[in-house]
């Protein structure tokens, strides 16, 4: 099954739109309609009665279902955070979005820090710390969560929101504040699993580990708590015993007290879990995740905003909550939903007072969670094999695997993990131009070429790079032009023959991969045209007119047919790499190409490798392969059963191994070389050919070993590892 779907919100769309004076809606539609037409000009086989289209409110009303269930469960929330904020495109960006050099992924703007309240999904499950008195709910991390009983202080980083919005001990915090140094506070935090107070410190580091604003200080365990404890002269509790052997034991942890660290670890995080304060398995490297976008054209955040409630989830009778229409969009400042009064204006659903609509839109890989009927999704999943460029491999890999966990929780779905197998396509880049100063990206027509190196028509340096084809960078390629000028299967066979899946193809198609493609089609032609011909010649085909010589050259090619067949269905099933699979049917090719008329003509072996390979050759290069078989069924005299099947080429079996080639013979026919020219061959037996020297004694032993080395002694014996091949030095 290979469905196709439309990732149809989100910031290119709009921003696409209001270039254009456009209603993001019809621009969507109208790329959809072109970009199916172009799929389907490249022969792509999808299931399109499977399609789904994210911007669609029954699509989007699911999108809306699953972040309910969140809201429900706690696990989506507001925080007032200090987020990245994309300049050009106004809107908030998650940390995944943000490249090493600290740019916007889409627009390249170096991005902004801003204090701002949004949606998180909480993909973390960070144990919580709460200081009851303010209502504050901080996020805690400790990598030895079995010591937790001995935990002498929290510390926050200086760039914490406690410091920075509009919390209730900001000014306390303030106060304690002294840049550079361990500042302690009066403000005490208590821990939900332990029931213990511990103080709040400010840290004097920049950052913690990874993305860490709030970590646990716990003496026991590592040298720098102790010192920053001892220093603010903090009781330091002790939990961990050792014995004389270094096992280290609990004390003092209540009804863990006794149990060694691994142990207390399992059931610590077990009580944690089962109490809902923590207890996760997690990385110092995540961070919840950012969903709220500043921007129209998404899926509507589905929740109210009630003076006397609170946030409100709308009820799910009441989904999807559609987007209005916008007379006119600006992509600058506030979130445009805000204009749209009569929409966002509305009543409470908790108690019917009055409410103002959530205006941010949500980031577009929450729609990437499809809609699913539970009986189908427990047959399908987990997907066998996940497709994604890099960026899926950090962004939606990450957020697909939160949903299904939480769908798993919430009894949806049977399985845990969405995905069985990942493979990480490489991309292909074109060729880009930036404004050195700005880091703006530029069209051609803004370039002058004319100098030595590129320049901005007007003046400014430009920077040329190689990267992902993208609008917005304007470095993208129209398919429809490429495969008007070469064919769409030298297209297809090019793109797969460049590079192993996993890695960058740069696109220029002058390279040399292209011209082996052709001229690998124009001898795949070849073949055919010669067994057509070799049919004509008048006689029946009749193997046996074929003496010694052309029965080695059949041999030869079921051997090669066989080995092509093995080779190339791993690739396609196991591995991917389609560039191999290819190289194996080029070497096919060539020994068909060299097969003397007599073997085309009265051979079945000729022609059951032709019919195989243009077989294999079908799923990636299916127009041409369609056409050679159409000429394969209409040879004369066909000798194998494969050509008197009925039916197209993409409807026939895929060729399968013979089952005497997978038998181990008994004996093996090697090749001798003395002093590097070969002599003849030997058959000897199959348990002996792989070692050097019973080869060697069998050799000396045989009739034909006594005739040609007679008396003369061997210096050395070189036994190929890889082919059946031995060659003996001897003195001449």
């Amino acid at each position: 099954m290979n469905p196709m779907g439309w990732d149809a919100f989100g910031l290119p769309a709009e921003n696409a739109a209001i270039e254009r004076g456009l209603d993001p809606e019809e621009w969507t539609k109208s790329n959809i309609q072109s970009m199916r037409e172009q799929l389907d000009s490249l022969g792509l086989c999808f299931n399109w009665e499977r399609e789904v289209t994210t911007c669609l409110p029954d699509y989007y009303r699911w999108t809306q279902y699953l972040f309910v269930k969140l809201f429900e469960e706690g696990l989506a929330y507001q925080k007032e955070a200090v987020v990245n904020w994309d300049p050009v495109d106004q809107t908030v960006l998650a940390d995944e979005q943000v490249d090493e050099n600290g740019h916007s992924w889409r627009s390249g703007a170096l991005v902004e820090q801003k204090l701002l309240t949004q949606w998180f999904i909480k993909t973390t499950n960070y144990a919580k710390v709460n200081g009851e008195e303010t209502g504050e709910t901080l996020s805690a991390y400790s990598s030895s969560p079995e010591t937790v009983f001995g935990a002498a202080y929290l510390a926050i980083l200086p760039s914490h929101r406690l410091l920075h919005g509009s919390s209730s001990v900001r000014s306390a915090l303030e106060k304690a504040f002294q840049p550079g140094t361990d500042s302690l506070t009066e403000v005490t935090a208590q821990n939900l699993f332990t029931g213990h107070e511990v103080p709040l410190v400010i840290s004097h580091k920049e950052e913690f580990d990874g993305y860490l604003d709030a970590v646990i200080g716990i003496p026991d365990c590592s040298e720098e708590d102790m010192s920053v404890a001892r220093a603010l002269n903090l009781s330091c509790p002790t939990v961990l015993k050792s014995d004389e052997g270094g096992r280290q034991t609990l004390i003092n942890s209540e009804e863990f007290s006794g149990l060694t660290r691994e142990q207390a670890f399992d059931s610590i995080t077990l009580k944690a879990r089962e109490q809902k304060v923590g207890g996760h398995l997690t990385s110092s490297k995540l961070r919840d995740w950012l969903i709220s976008r500043q921007r129209y054209w998404g899926t509507p955040i589905p929740v109210v905003h009630c003076g006397s409630c609170g946030p409100v989830a709308v009820p799910e009778e009441e989904l999807p909550v559609t987007l209005p229409k916008m007379p006119s969009l600006k992509g600058k400042g506030a979130s445009p939903l805000e204009a749209a009064h009569d929409w966002v204006n509305c009543k409470c659903p908790r108690c019917k007072g009055p409410a103002r609509r959530e205006t941010d839109t949500m980031d577009t890989f929450v729609d990437s969670a499809w809609p699913f009927d539970r009986h189908l999704a427990d047959r399908w999943l987990p997907v066998d094999v996940y497709i994604g460029g890099k960026e899926h491999a950090v962004m939606h890999l990450y957020y697909a695997r939160f949903l299904c966990h939480f769908c798993k929780d919430q009894g949806l779905v049977s399985h845990r993990e969405p995905f069985r197998k990942l493979l990480v396509q490489g991309l292909i880049k074109g060729q880009t131009f930036k404004q050195a100063d700005s880091g703006r990206y530029l069209k051609r027509e803004e370039i002058d070429f004319t100098a030595e190196e590129p320049v901005v028509h007007g003046g400014g340096q430009v920077e040329v790079t190689w990267e992902k084809m993208s609008k917005s960078k304007h470095n993208g390629l129209d398919p429809q032009e490429v495969v008007q000028q070469y064919g769409v299967d030298t297209v297809r066979l090019y793109t797969l023959y460049a590079a192993p899946p996993e890695q960058d193809i740069l696109w220029n198609v002058k390279t040399d991969a292209l011209p082996g493609v052709l001229r690998w089609q124009s001898r795949l032609w070849k073949l055919v045209t010669k067994l057509r011909a070799a049919r004509q010649l008048g006689d029946v085909p009749s193997p046996s007119l074929l003496k010694k010589k052309e029965l080695a050259e059949t041999k030869k090619i079921w051997e090669n047919k066989n080995y092509a067949i093995q080779e190339v269905t791993s690739h396609f099933t196991e591995d991917f790499l389609f560039n191999a699979a290819i190289s194996r049917l080029m070497g096919l090719t060539n020994t068909l190409g060299s097969t003397t008329v007599k073997v085309v003509q009265h051979s079945v072996e000729f022609e059951e490798a032709l019919a195989a390979l243009v077989l294999m050759t079908a799923p990636m290069a299916p127009h041409l392969a369609s056409e050679l078989w159409a000429g394969l069924r209409q040879v004369k005299h066909p000798v194998s059963h494969l050509l008197q099947r009925g039916g197209d080429a993409l409807q026939q079996l895929w060729p399968t191994v013979d089952a005497e080639y997978l038998e181990a013979p008994d004996f093996v026919e090697l090749s001798v070389l003395i002093n590097n020219k070969a002599c003849g061959t030997v058959t000897v037996p199959l348990q002996v050919s792989k070692d050097s020297e019973r080869v060697q004694q069998f050799i000396m032993e045989s009739p034909f070993g006594q005739k040609l080395l007679g008396e003369r002694n061997i210096k050395r014996a070189i036994l190929s590892p890889r082919t059946a091949l031995i060659n003996l030095l001897i003195d001449e």
